[in-house]
């Protein structure tokens, strides 16, 4: 049987972690975890594919990175990755004034479209800077105020959650392809 293509958008500020997000998925299921080698996917690959399977069947991921494509905005995604630097106070800012307003409106099906939040770089978490410091907690908080169905963080260079956010990540794509969808019932969850 044919794998079911699942398009996922990633959004967010450049150098927040995105390619190096897809560079680790690249590696396959032996980099899920641990610390890997990985060398950046180029932009003009698009989309980075990745087939997947499951007891339910075949998944082909098909990524788009908001560097290449020259018109995003023509895709028709079945999610979206909202995607914030840890170590950066201003992506997370950005996150909420520019990316889920571009969101909004620009996807009419917006209403029934899975947004998940993915906080990267988590291994540059610092307590050494009390001002630029973003606890899961305030992200927590920060997608919920956004009406996001999810909220993960990890780090594509250690590998810290990243096989945790990717399952969740890679659940709520499979769920898009059934009749309920990959909304959550309500509020943000945590994964």
């Amino acid at each position: 049987m044919e794998p079911l293509p699942i398009k996922i958008l990633l959004l967010g500020d450049a150098n927040v972690g995105k390619s190096t997000f897809l560079a680790r998925m690249s590696k396959g299921s032996s980099a899920l975890e641990g610390k890997v080698e990985i060398a950046l996917l180029r932009d003009t690959d698009q989309p980075f594919v990745f087939e997947v399977k499951n007891r339910k069947g075949g998944y082909r991921l098909e990524f788009y990175d908001t560097e290449s494509p020259e018109n995003w905005r023509l895709l028709e995604p079945d999610l979206i990755i909202i995607c914030y630097d840890i170590s950066q106070r201003l992506s997370l800012i950005n996150m909420q004034r520019v990316w889920i307003k571009e969101v909004r409106s620009t996807f009419q099906s917006e209403a029934i479209l899975p947004i998940l939040v993915l906080g990267l770089k988590r291994d540059l978490r610092s307590e050494d800077d009390p001002n630029g410091i973003i606890y899961p907690q305030e992200a927590m908080r920060v997608s919920q105020e956004m009406r996001a169905d999810k909220y993960a963080e990890c780090s594509a260079v250690t590998g810290e959650l990243f096989k945790l956010a990717f399952e969740d990540m890679f659940n709520t794509a499979v769920q898009t392809t059934t009749a309920k969808g990959g909304q959550s019932d309500g509020g943000c969850v945590a994964m």
